[in-house]
């Protein structure tokens, strides 16, 4: 099926007598009549449901969902978009490991990576994404596990090459991981550019009304954890074969599961498994039911808005570029955007409606302009269906010095404005009456 018809029609199909709409099963548990069967079920050996913290029918129809969009082989959905970069690359990290990821970055993904998994052991080390190969490369290490890259950064709104960071993570023998909120896969997948995992938060475009809080994991199942896990090292594991285990969370026995090997028990699903069995066992960080429900009826119509977002995006990008009260504009569906020829490439069909722009001015005529609108939102959020605006510097990555949003790709002055899918005259007419005011 076709991506519109999969927004539809994925993840869940009723039987004869069931309701049309995904149900929500808000329950914590389920009942069995034989305790052996629920035994199974703990031991791995049996799919089914037992705990909703494990899994549940209705989050599991809406990750299904989200696998079928992305062309993964599962996804496991989070309680939001930073739980799902968090169990991403904890899954297959641990203390003393280090992972290499671009420095254009959410700024609550930059504060995660930088400081929060320092404190569990786990280093990273930021590089420029437009750097040469050869620059990037440097960065590996011997415990490098993975890296990292947005699509479509935010705030920036730069334009990764997917494939250069592709080559450079598998010439090191470590997946490709990928946040895909604001391209989503109507506009990009990631998968097709050689990436190996993908992330969302779900609480923006995929939910689009600002109803819920939630995130996912998407495993394409491409990426051979077996072969790729061992180093030139001494052996410490010899009955793994020759060199240090890379990945020993997937490739060796898990002791809490009777001696269980992940991708020797699960292949493709391998990875997939193990979060689920491990991490949200140990961690929890799920969805309610009710959030994955309200997510699916977004999902229904994300093909229509993100069509409607681009469209309304180009116009205020157009509008902004030619105003002399702006001092620049990236939206990589500008001719004279540095993503321009990027962007044709991985997103032909549009970006997202996220422009990053600078007024003429300071920091206070950023401030004045977005305090002087009417009818746009200034909220912590974004890539809702209601045009809304945000000061990354003041607001979202206000953590960060002035050296450090320049690291993050975010300019002190950059207003980060996401259009919505109102009629675009009504957007333009007030940023026009805002910019009349300064």
């Amino acid at each position: 099926m076709r991506q519109g018809t999969l927004c539809v029609q994925a993840g869940y199909k009723p039987k004869n007598g069931e309701p049309i709409e995904l149900p929500i099963i808000q329950s914590t548990t389920f009942k069995y009549d034989d305790s052996d069967e629920m035994a199974q079920l703990f031991d791995l050996k049996k799919e089914g449901y037992f705990y909703t913290r494990l899994q549940n029918p209705t989050n599991d129809a809406v990750a299904a969902k989200i696998a079928a969009l992305e062309g993964g082989v599962g996804a496991v959905l989070t309680s939001s978009g930073q739980a799902a970069n968090f169990y991403a690359l904890f899954n297959i990290c641990e203390a003393g490991d280090h992972f290499v990821t671009s420095n254009e970055i959410y700024g609550g993904t930059f504060n995660l990576f930088g400081v929060t998994l320092k404190k569990l052991g786990i280093d990273c080390t930021f590089v420029n994404p437009e750097a040469s190969e050869e620059e990037i490369q440097a960065a590996f290490r011997p415990n490098t596990k993975a890296l990292f890259g947005e699509t479509i950064t935010n705030p920036g709104c730069a334009v990764l090459d997917i494939e250069k960071f592709a080559r450079i993570a598998h010439k090191n023998g470590v997946p490709l991981i990928i946040d895909n909120t604001f391209a989503t896969p109507i506009n990009c997948r990631p998968f097709e550019w050689g990436a190996d995992i993908v992330t969302h938060s779900t609480t923006k475009y995929m939910d689009g009304f600002a109803t819920q809080v939630g995130g996912c994991v998407v495993d394409s199942g491409n990426f051979d954890w077996m072969t790729c896990s061992h180093t030139a090292q001494p052996v410490t594991a010899p009955s793994e074969g020759p060199g240090v285990v890379k990945y020993p969370g997937l490739c060796t026995p898990d002791e809490s599961y009777h001696g269980l090997t992940y991708v020797k028990a699960f292949g493709r699903m391998g990875y997939t498994t193990k979060l689920v069995a491990q991490l949200m066992r140990d961690l929890g960080s799920i969805p309610a039911p009710q959030n994955s429900f309200l997510l699916n009826i977004g999902l229904q119509t994300l093909h229509l808005r993100m069509a409607q977002h681009c469209k309304n995006a180009q116009r205020v990008a157009e509008f902004l570029h030619d105003c002399p009260q702006v001092a620049w504009v990236h939206y990589s569906g500008l001719k004279d955007d540095p993503y321009y020829e990027r962007a044709q490439k991985y997103l032909p069909n549009g970006s997202c409606g996220v422009i990053a722009f600078g007024l003429k001015g300071d920091r206070e005529t950023a401030i004045k302009w977005m305090d002087s609108l009417q009818m746009i939102n200034i909220v912590t959020h974004v890539a809702d269906a209601r045009t809304c605006v945000l000061h990354p510097a003041s607001h979202t990555h206000r953590q960060l010095s002035d050296e450090q949003l320049r690291q993050a790709g975010v300019a002190p002055d950059l207003i980060r404005l996401s259009v919505g899918i109102e009629d675009v005259e009504d957007i333009l007419d007030d940023i026009r009456q805002a910019l009349a005011k300064l």
